[in-house]
């Protein structure tokens, strides 16, 4: 997820990022042995504005939060990033792992009264991976059989891995196994579409409550597509409605800490955002509690240009960046040193953290000695006297403070000359995309419990690779983790820990800080399951304790 995902990756010390896998809360219990609380009401404060409800082309925390309450697909993620039933009652995977059968429940309707059926998964992949949709997600179908072919226009969507056998039979079909296809099947860019809904609607489909379907624990309501409110309502439709015990959740936007922090002083909301200086002052609080993100920020280079196509002088501007200070005094709230370009707690084998096993010197280090050996010895290559760029990033008060402590350190231990430019979101993005930038301060937020998530995005072919860097081995180790390595966990752990250390080590990108987000929940709240990877907010079983 990136940010392309609104909160300014998205996903934010308030609007700078929560894409997040397997973390639970102090109020995260679903412990039963409380009483329900007359009023199952929630109110639950928000950074940012909604943006869509169209599975096909959200790509924000905030959305995906409400689709993964108002929908459901296939399995839904449970607590830990647990895969959990959803619309599949039973799944069938054929030996060799490239044949999956499901069969789907009979008693889910849509909120237009339609029975949810397997041709609305059928129609929905085929939507998101026509061309003309322009969904930025399809990249994630990679590996469902001639599923590139189609999102690239050579193949017809009848072409696609995705079969109806009947109502409910949904057969898919493979052209490699996917380690973390069932993750993927409780995404919401996975979840399926009432084909009459989207028709009905037509452009109008998703950009408000009224112009949209649900078939999830919740239906939406309220939600003008502009407005700073809307509420999600249980919903009588839902196959396991009597598992949902809220009533109503009613979402406030307030993009000032202050104004929903007062709000839940007064009573008037359940939960809040904290900015870093509220964090200080409330963290030994009761209902004080530290969201976790599988996010990481991180200094894009530009290598169209020639300064950055220097390895040298790429390690000196890591090098020269003090990160404990950066995260521990400047941002604060629990935010971790990255280790690498994935965050640390996504995914482990053998009782090994990925972060800790793919941790090298090189990339992350502060070392100002080494850091101007480097500079001299990389300008001296590019045949430069002096180092001077323009450092992009968001304008959020976040990623303000990243930009002006790099601006400060490459200023103060290398004598760079750094201009800053603040923009906002959607205008840094389109600047990435574009290589309209010298250094750029990202982020992104894996969209599942996978390494992959992360190092993918690197590859010399990646749409997102906005800093053009590229890498021969690089590239072979991650297809051989898709391909010849893929069943073989061991030897696809082993390739995906060498292409984070080959970035590490290349200084591909610099990777900065793991930011976690400082929250209050009122501890009466009970049963939320928030993930760090992915979908963050799952209400399905929350409920408010007396």
């Amino acid at each position: 997820m990136s940010f392309r995902k609104v909160f300014s990756t998205g996903i934010v010390a308030v609007v700078a990022g929560l894409a997040l896998t397997a973390c639970g809360s102090k109020s995260s219990s679903s412990a039963g042995n409380g009483k329900l609380a007359d009023k199952q009401v929630l109110n639950w404060d928000e950074p940012s504005e909604l943006p869509t409800m169209d599975p096909s082309k959200a790509t924000d925390t905030i959305s995906f939060d409400m689709m993964n309450n108002s929908m459901e697909g296939l399995y839904r993620v449970g607590k830990k990033s647990k895969v959990e039933p959803g619309i599949a009652k039973s799944t069938k995977v054929s030996k060799d792992g490239l044949t999956y059968t499901f069969t789907l429940r009979k008693d889910d309707k849509w909120s237009n009264g339609d029975p949810v059926v397997a041709k609305d998964f059928v129609y929905s992949w085929r939507r998101t991976l026509d061309p003309k949709t322009g969904s930025e997600y399809a990249y994630l179908f990679d590996g469902i059989k001639n599923a590139n072919e189609v999102m690239d226009g050579k193949k017809p969507g009848s072409a696609l891995g995705i079969k109806a056998q009947g109502d409910h039979k949904l057969v898919v079909s493979l052209d490699k196994e996917i380690p973390y296809f069932k993750l993927l099947m409780g995404f919401p860019s996975f979840f399926p579409q009432n084909k009459s809904a989207v028709e009905k609607y037509g452009s109008k489909y998703g950009t408000a409550s009224k112009y949209m379907v649900y078939n999830g624990p919740f239906k939406m309501t309220a939600w003008t597509g502009s407005n700073l409110s809307w509420s999600l309502a249980k919903n009588s439709n839902y196959w396991d409605k009597k598992s949902v015990k809220l009533d109503k959740i009613n979402f406030k936007v307030n993009k000032d800490t202050s104004t929903s922090y007062n709000l839940y002083q007064s009573k008037k909301l359940d939960e809040t955002f904290l900015s870093t200086e509220q964090a200080k002052q409330l963290s030994s609080k009761p209902d004080y509690q530290v969201l976790k993100q599988a996010r990481t920020s991180y200094l894009e280079f530009n290598q169209t240009q020639k300064a950055f196509q220097n390895k040298k002088i790429r390690q000196a501007i890591s090098y020269a960046i003090d990160r404990k200070q950066l995260a521990n005094k400047v941002l604060g709230s629990g935010t971790k040193v990255s280790q690498g370009i994935v965050s640390s707690g996504l995914q482990s084998y053998n009782g090994k953290d990925f972060a800790d096993a793919a941790q090298t010197k090189e990339g992350v280090t502060y070392n100002k000695k080494k850091a101007k050996q480097l500079l001299k010895e990389g300008l001296k290559e590019t045949g430069q006297d002096k180092l001077s760029f323009t450092l992009l990033g968001d304008d959020t008060d976040v990623v303000k403070k990243v930009t002006a402590f790099i601006q400060s350190q490459l200023g103060e231990n290398l004598g760079i000359d750094v201009k800053v430019q603040n923009v906002p979101f959607k205008t840094r993005l389109d600047r990435s995309k574009t290589q309209q930038f010298d250094v750029v301060v990202s982020s992104w937020g894996a969209d599942f419990s996978d390494a992959i998530s992360f190092v993918d995005l690197f590859t010399s072919d990646n749409s997102y690779n906005n800093g053009k860097w590229k890498n021969a081995e690089y590239d072979r180790l991650v297809k051989a983790s898709k391909t010849t390595d893929v069943a073989n966990q061991q030897k696809r752990w082993d390739d995906l820990v060498k292409t984070s250390k080959i970035l590490s080590t290349d200084q591909g990108v610099a990777p900065l800080y793991q930011l976690n987000q400082p929250t209050m929940v009122r501890e009466n709240v009970k049963g939320l399951i928030q993930n760090t990877a992915g979908v963050t907010n799952n209400w399905k079983d929350t409920y408010i304790a007396k």
